[in-house]
């Protein structure tokens, strides 16, 4: 087998050039708006980066999606970091990490110190119309992929099928499943001379700082495992560091594996638990920030805004590791031929299961009536065909939903 091909070693045009100010305002604007869970998150990431800011082109984009779709962890805040690791280095994923998650982690913490009568939003008008923008949101962003990464009728066969495995198989394995078949067959079918060039993108870390990356990502873990049983601080930062190190399928699947570290210990009771868990799905950003609700509410040695944030950091360090230990080696592979015949499966894949995730549960949460259809229908012609921003969609959907609703 044949090495690797390796980083430039002379300066890089590639590299990053932007500035962590604008990268935290960039995402701290998604965290702020950014409803619907993440596969929403993923439809204003790309309205956000790849339409308007032009960051990174549609085909490197789905790349991310499909790299951080296989690792573990929260998908969306992992192509978050990654594209602000590849935009202004390690300050630009800090920053973009804390601009995506501290709305919702700050709010969820305020929750935590009494405010739970707010859970009535969870129920609002507004907050049904913001459901409904997020509809239009996947919509359009399904709408754009397609006509960019499905335009024939092989991509187009395999993102159908892709949507229908993940909507036979409802779980990470459904998913992860048909990104890998999908992956298979064009390796197999697609030929190299359709496809365009993969758009080289400098990952923003080299490959010896990402092998420490993993290293440090794997001595965790094992420790973590070593300090799972008591009661004691190691013990509650070693259950938060395994939920966020072994979940895949995203946010919903971690506040299970929360529950199971917090309850049955005592640390936290279950109706304070389901009350949070309310919540959580009332907030913009990662659900993943529903450990900053849990950490407030942790006993000594923890609780209170430090037991919030640093169990925050604890549940999201295992996948910001993993994502930025695999993309140097994730650069160097896509560019093969054979390997972007592969990604152009895997990217028809993606955008089938976006599809997928645009019925379930994006449709059936939100869509109940005619007037609810009207909505997201007016939301998505404002954004394909009126190319208003995300945010001016969610604001008027919000407003539409509080008034008619």
């Amino acid at each position: 087998m044949s090495s690797l091909p390796s980083l430039p070693s002379t300066p890089d045009k590639r590299a990053p050039t932007g500035n962590a100010v604008e990268v935290f305002f960039a995402f701290f604007k998604l965290g702020l708006t950014a409803f619907g869970g993440p596969v929403a998150h993923l439809g204003y990431f790309r309205a956000e980066f790849v339409e308007r800011r032009r960051w990174i082109d549609d085909g490197s984009y789905a790349d991310l999606v499909a790299l951080c779709q296989f690792l573990p962890g929260p998908a969306s805040s992992q192509v978050g970091f990654a594209l602000g690791l590849g935009r202004a280095g390690w300050p630009g994923a800090l920053a973009a990490w804390l601009g995506f998650t501290l709305p919702s982690a700050l709010v969820l913490i305020l929750c935590a110190y009494g405010l739970q009568q707010w859970s009535w939003l969870a129920h609002s008008g507004a907050v049904h119309g913001l459901k409904l923008a997020a509809v239009a949101v996947v919509a359009h962003a399904v709408w754009g992929m397609a006509r960019a990464l499905c335009p024939d009728r092989p991509r187009a066969a395999l993102a159908i099928a892709a949507a229908l495995l993940a909507l036979a198989v409802p779980s990470a394995l459904g998913q992860v499943g048909a990104i890998a078949a999908a992956a298979f067959a064009g390796l197999l079918w697609l030929q190299s001379a359709a496809l365009p060039a993969a758009t080289p993108r400098h990952p923003g870390v080299g490959r010896a700082a990402a092998v420490v990356l993993l290293l440090v990502f794997a001595l965790l873990l094992l420790l973590s495992m070593a300090l799972a049983a008591g009661t004691s601080l190691p013990a509650q930062l070693a259950a938060f560091y395994q939920a966020g190190a072994l979940v895949f399928g995203g946010g919903h699947v971690v506040l299970a594996l929360l529950q199971a570290a917090v309850v049955p210990p005592g640390w936290v009771g279950n109706d304070a638990f389901i009350a949070g868990y309310g919540l959580a799905q009332a907030v913009p950003g990662p659900l993943f920030t529903f450990a900053a609700y849990l950490g407030a509410l942790m006993p000594a040695p923890l609780g209170g805004w430090t037991g919030g944030l640093v169990l925050l950091a604890a549940v999201f360090l295992p996948g910001l590791l993993l994502v930025a230990g695999a993309l140097p080696f994730w650069e160097a592979l896509r560019q093969r031929p054979s390997v972007q015949r592969a990604m152009a499966g895997a990217n028809a894949a993606v955008v089938g299961l976006l599809l997928a995730a645009l019925y379930d549960p994006l449709w059936t949460s939100a869509i109940h009536t005619r007037l609810d259809f009207a909505i997201a229908l007016v939301g998505f012609g404002l954004l394909a065909y009126g190319r208003q921003p995300p945010l001016r969609v969610v604001a008027l959907s919000a407003v539409a939903a509080w008034l008619l609703v």
